[in-house]
């Protein structure tokens, strides 16, 4: 089970290098593409199609199943050690699928994130803005609850026209 799932992560991390290989370049696919068909049915210049990248899950299953095949029947021969057991098979096969599956979804975000990334800063300069603003509005509130307005002072007697406290206590009858 340990080699299986060691194999696994190998697979997965080799269908990434060949996704990557082949968005580079795909001059192994184009020789082959020159050999088997015609002319007019030839790919054009521009075309970067290659056996895993922009291909269909089919073509992409066929084409690194072949691969492995041939891989096998390399190592029967110069190895004497068998290690062409099905499960391993297996698990190179989908590890290998994955791996170009993770890749694309790796290239498409990038690129996705290449294209967005102007209209994402206007968007984070926008709500960065907006939270500013926002804690502005809230800092003034809470100051405004905090600090009581002051009643404007009532017509207070001057001075000379207060009764001390002593008069006020015979008024009040306590004295």
């Amino acid at each position: 089970m340990t080699l299986e799932l060691i194999v696994f992560i190998a697979s997965i991390l080799f269908g990434l290098l060949i996704y990557w290989r082949e968005s580079n370049g795909n001059g192994l696919y184009r020789s082959f593409n020159k050999i088997i068909n015609s002319k007019k049915l030839q790919m054009k210049p521009e075309d970067k199609t290659g056996f895993v990248y922009q291909q269909s899950f089919l073509i992409r299953l066929v084409s690194i199943t072949f691969l492995f095949l041939i891989g096998i029947v390399i190592a029967q021969f110069l190895l004497p050690i068998d290690l062409a057991a099905i499960s391993l098979f297996a698990s190179m096969i989908v590890g290998t699928i994955l791996g170009t599956y993770l890749a694309q979804l790796i290239f498409k975000s990038n690129e996705v994130i290449d294209e967005q990334s102007e209209s994402l800063e206007g968007m984070v300069q926008e709500t960065l803005e907006k939270g500013k603003d926002f804690i502005d509005d809230f800092k003034q509130k809470s100051l405004d609850k905090e600090i009581p307005k002051e009643e404007l002072p009532k017509e207070t007697p001057t001075d000379k026209e207060q009764k001390s406290a002593r008069e006020r206590l015979k008024d009040k009858g306590l004295l």
